[in-house]
């Protein structure tokens, strides 16, 4: 056997097909590509995002990010700082405010924050904030203290 030998199996290799060549060959005039349309000419390929004249999934989807214009590109959410009773016991204060807080660097900056139950309280105190937890306004009065919301 030499390679000047090797021929494929027989029926594995067939002619091309040579489409639009004349009516004769059978693959004349539309060479296989029906009749008009788009698909039909030359170089015809749909776009990737293309539904077939359906409106596109990007047209349809709010316009939600950076560069769309009249949109807004953040959606803003509202964090809560969160502190603790055992923090606000280590201060030596009774009137415990914002600017307090603030000045401790307990909280950080003027987001609402909210004062929940963890640790223990024995001085009366009188906290505001924006929010607290059931239990710490509990363990607040229970200790003698006044809880004020802002």
């Amino acid at each position: 056997m030499k390679l000047g030998n090797i021929k494929p199996a027989k029926g594995s290799v067939s002619k091309n097909k040579r489409l639009g060549r004349g009516n004769a060959t059978g693959q004349g005039r539309t060479a296989g590509k029906g009749h008009n349309g788009y698909k039909s000419r030359s170089g015809a390929k749909a776009r990737l995002h293309f539904e077939g004249g359906q409106t596109p999934l990007a047209r349809r989807l709010p316009k939600i990010g950076m560069g769309t214009g009249k949109f807004n590109h953040m959606r803003t959410k509202s964090t809560v700082q969160i502190v603790s009773l055992a923090k606000l016991v280590s201060l030596k204060e009774t009137d415990i405010t914002h600017d307090l807080l603030l000045k401790n660097g307990i909280v950080k900056d003027n987001r609402p924050y909210k004062i929940l139950s963890s640790g223990d309280i024995s001085e009366p105190k009188n906290i505001s904030a924006n929010m607290f937890s059931k239990k710490a306004i509990e363990k607040i009065e229970k200790a003698g203290g006044s809880v004020n919301f802002i």
